[in-house]
């Protein structure tokens, strides 16, 4: 416990000098270098041989360039590279027919794709709501989605622990309850409230914020928001699960002490990331 502790405040720390960037192309660079860790690690638990690392070189640039797709210049290049992508997975199996999996190639195509959908959607905040027009809306955007997947994951591990008796998937997770899940839920709408009543009292103080965003109602939003980004939460994490129990390890990686790698960090933030990024943008700023 103490390491994981330990980890997770350095964890914080970090994430606050990112978000220190966040108006400059480093952020967009480092949410790139996150995702390609995470595609690594998936690419690492299917097993590949070494002669296959084309297969993970060609999402390098290719990562970069969807993640820099909010400057101009890298946008118009997305759709033909996308192509150009897709072809090259294709003609690869067709010339390593026998010798490479296509179930193998499909799972690093899939699993890549989720990660790619879920960092991106930090860069869609960004894209569609630029400091110098909304100010530090698409930071508290952002911080409210890590605190749904990561307050929430808090929450259903001590509610787990303390009243834990119904196993919500055993096959997938063991350890995971149904009491666990409800705890999750209601610490996910707690942390939600928490953050959103933290950055009106600041954005009053400090920012133009639209204060007409800020109120009772937006609350109520925020809670349901939180009720089903935990929903999202659990089922990215027991999507992980399931992959890694097809692939005969415990964690995706080591990166973060006691925690495992980016993918036993972030599973829960998969699914969350895209559903509140499009959800916010279309309620709140049509």
């Amino acid at each position: 416990m103490k390491t994981r502790v330990i980890t997770a405040l350095v964890g914080i720390a970090v994430l606050v000098l990112v978000m220190l960037t966040f108006n400059t192309m480093v952020f967009n660079l480092v949410v790139a270098a996150v995702a390609l860790i995470g595609m690594h690690e998936v690419y690492a638990a299917l097993g590949f041989d070494r002669k296959d690392w084309l297969l993970y070189a060609v999402l390098v640039p290719y990562t970069l360039l969807v993640m820099l797709s909010s400057y101009q210049v890298a946008r118009g290049m997305v759709m033909a590279v996308s192509f150009a992508l897709m072809l090259f997975y294709c003609i690869y199996l067709v010339v390593r027919n026998g010798s490479v999996s296509y179930q193998k190639v499909s799972g690093l195509v899939l699993f890549s794709g989720i990660i790619l959908f879920c960092f991106y959607s930090l860069i869609h905040l960004k894209m569609l709501l630029p400091v110098e027009e909304y100010s530090y809306d698409a930071i508290f955007f952002i911080l409210l989605i890590l605190c749904f997947a990561w307050g929430g994951d808090t929450c259903a591990y001590f509610a787990g622990r303390a009243f834990g008796k119904h196993k919500l998937c055993p096959k997938v997770s063991p350890k995971k309850t149904v009491e666990g899940a409800i705890g999750g839920v209601l610490g996910t709408m707690l942390f939600g409230v928490i953050i959103t009543v933290i950055y009106s009292l600041l954005a009053d103080r400090t920012e133009a914020f639209t204060r007409s965003n800020i109120g009772v109602s937006m609350y109520v939003i925020i809670a349901l928001l939180g009720v089903v980004a935990a929903v999202l939460g659990i089922y990215g994490d027991l999507f992980a699960s399931v992959v890694k129990r097809q692939c005969g390890i415990k964690d995706y990686g080591t990166i973060f002490p006691g925690h495992g790698g980016i993918l036993d960090r972030f599973d829960s933030v998969m699914f969350i990331a895209p559903f509140v990024s499009m959800v916010i943008t279309a309620m709140f700023y049509r």
